[in-house]
């Protein structure tokens, strides 16, 4: 199994040099941001994969001074990471061997785009913005989500597994569970949110699911107000973990409305988790949820229900990947 689907603390392996920036930023110990910190422009991305990301959606941010450009070419990365098993074609599959993917983007004017349960089609986040732009729905599914993607243009692949993921699914079914057991069949979805310098704000998640889950699930991360909500007004947050206990309390549209009400990113994504926990007793042994947030004025927060999460931040400055503070 991918060390990426175990919920531990990971090391930040430096190297990746695009821009004249500091990168010698710990990432040893959890880092909670002080509210008087404030970047623009700012991209968070979720997981060390969040990394080369946000250098690509920071060099297509300098280039296009398009926030949603940047959020939707950032995450294509992951999508194409072979080695990620948890976005993309390429990750695990359902249960019945299928791999089958959600994603959705939002600008901060409240448009917003989203696929679920998507099949054959390498860049879901590229349809989901389809879906906003050329649509008037917000969410397309299943099989007319894959038939949208072909008057797109969009060339269906093959569904042939990828050799990690089909060895990991032939080692999963000499003793398949069927409920799946959160930080052993985990995934590692790639959430991203980014303000650029005149205050616009988008955000982008994509993820191939739960491994080996029901064929059908689907779970936050193309839920508008779960995985991802974004308001120019307030702010943005995303989310990353069990996507069941993030949809039970709504979890990043929780978060840019308690930033509405004054809350900073961090407290807002504290008492999400607080949220989280109340909601969700029964399953807290096998649970593990990040969120990551930003508000209109550049400060950023970061929280986790458990040790391990990781997130990417990058700023003019400094991109550095750090530890998220965390509840138990």
């Amino acid at each position: 199994m991918s060390s990426r689907r175990v919920f531990i603390k990971k090391s930040f392996l430096a190297g990746s040099a695009l821009l004249p920036i500091q990168l010698l930023h710990s990432c040893s110990e959890p880092d909670r941001v002080s509210s008087t910190e404030k970047f623009k422009p700012l991209i968070l991305a979720t997981w060390d994969h969040g990394m080369p990301a946000n250098d690509r959606a920071w060099e297509v941010l300098s280039q296009t001074a398009s926030v949603v450009d940047a959020v939707e070419e950032g995450v294509k990365v992951t999508e194409l990471d072979m080695d990620n098993l948890s976005v993309g074609l390429q990750g695990l599959p359902d249960r019945e061997g299928i791999p089958t993917l959600d994603a959705s983007i939002m600008k901060g004017d409240g448009s917003c785009g989203s696929v679920a349960f998507l099949r054959q089609i390498k860049h879901p986040i590229a349809v989901a913005r389809k879906v906003m732009d050329e649509t008037p729905h917000v969410m397309l599914a299943g099989e007319g989500a894959r038939q949208f993607a072909i008057s797109q243009g969009f060339p269906l692949e093959s569904e042939v597994l990828s050799p990690k993921a089909a060895k990991a699914f032939e080692e999963w079914k000499v003793n398949a569970q069927y409920k799946p057991i959160i930080n052993i069949e985990n995934h590692d979805t790639i959430g991203m949110i980014a303000l650029g310098a005149d205050g616009k704000m988008a955000g982008s998640c994509t993820t191939s699911g739960l491994a080996y889950k029901m064929h059908g699930r689907v779970g936050d991360s193309p839920i508008i107000g779960a995985g991802l909500f974004v308001d120019d007004e307030v702010g943005a947050a995303t989310a990353t973990g069990l996507g069941e206990s993030i949809i039970r309390i709504c979890g990043s549209f929780l978060i840019v409305e308690l930033m509405r009400q004054g809350r900073t990113p961090q407290e807002a994504c504290e008492e999400a988790v607080r949220r989280l926990i109340a909601k969700n007793r029964k399953d807290l042994d096998n649970l593990q949820v990040g969120f990551l947030a930003i508000n209109k004025e550049g400060e950023y927060g970061a929280y986790a229900l458990r040790e391990g999460f990781t997130y990417a931040m990058h700023h003019a400055k400094e991109k550095a990947l750090k530890n998220s503070t965390f509840a138990l």
